[in-house]
């Protein structure tokens, strides 16, 4: 696999991000570089961007233990756990299988899998090949209408975002579709044990808010953040959005529901 590493203190876990559907580390790379002392770790999945395709597709709990071998390869005992949109569920999975090993949990922009409130058909449909990764005028077009937020205002920041994205290929992208078909964290949220926030933008077209808000009303020890942003609020708001997590992840009373 691809493997990126941004190096920070030692004296806490580590960050494990999981990134969204069709999406190379690269994109993370403004939110990496806005962390101030918290090391992380991401990769891309099998069939996406450096990672070659894999002979097979997978589940959710393949990847879940995919990467608990990369942790355990890179001798961390303990990690904290995020997820952006399609890797939320991940995410969830990961903090599911590997309890002991997941401190905490930061779910953004993401929904309980395949039982959610699901955005409009318009919205779905040009989510479903990977054409805004490979051809940069489409993904200009629909940028606005996918992603929200200041992507509605402000088109220099797709011109940026495009110029990262790379190595999506169509079967890539369909194992991950596949992945989550059928998916759902809804029978067993009530289960996790690990303090968690959620980050939701106020304006995004693609994972509506209410998704949010039940991730943390079944969650035990879960928090919900609204952001004033879109679905990338991480690409386009990278130091609010790192600030507020390593606060999280930092605080000894996280795990007080709110």
């Amino acid at each position: 696999m691809r493997v990126a590493l941004k190096h920070g203190v030692a004296s806490r876990p580590p960050l494990l991000l999981f990134n969204g559907i069709g999406a190379n580390w690269e994109l993370a790379r403004p939110f990496l570089e806005a962390l101030t002392d918290t090391t992380a770790i991401i990769f891309d999945v099998p069939g996406i961007g450096g990672s070659p395709m894999p002979s097979i597709p997978y589940r959710p709990s393949n990847l879940a233990r995919l990467a608990a071998e990369l942790v355990g390869e890179l001798c961390h005992s303990e990690i904290d756990v995020a997820g952006v949109s399609w890797g939320g569920g991940i995410a969830q999975q990961f903090a599911h299988q590997y309890p002991r090993v997941c401190r905490r949990l930061v779910l953004a922009a993401t929904s309980p899998g395949a039982i959610m409130v699901p955005a409009r058909l318009s919205v779905l449909w040009k989510m479903a090949t990977p054409r805004r990764y490979t051809d940069k005028d489409y993904m200009s077009s629909v940028a606005p209408q996918i992603y929200g937020g200041a992507f509605r205002n402000d088109p220099s920041l797709i011109g940026l975002h495009a110029s990262a994205m790379h190595g999506a290929s169509n079967m890539g992208y369909l194992y991950q579709l596949l992945a989550m078909t059928g998916w759902t964290s809804l029978p067993w949220l009530w289960l996790l044990p690990q303090p968690t926030l959620v980050l939701m933008g106020s304006d995004d077209p693609l994972v509506p808010v209410i998704n949010g808000r039940i991730l943390a009303w079944l969650i035990p020890k879960a928090r919900l953040r609204l952001i004033d942003d879109g679905h990338l609020f991480m690409v386009t708001r990278p130091k609010e959005t790192a600030a507020m997590i390593e606060a999280f992840l930092a605080d000894e009373s996280a795990g007080r529901r709110e």
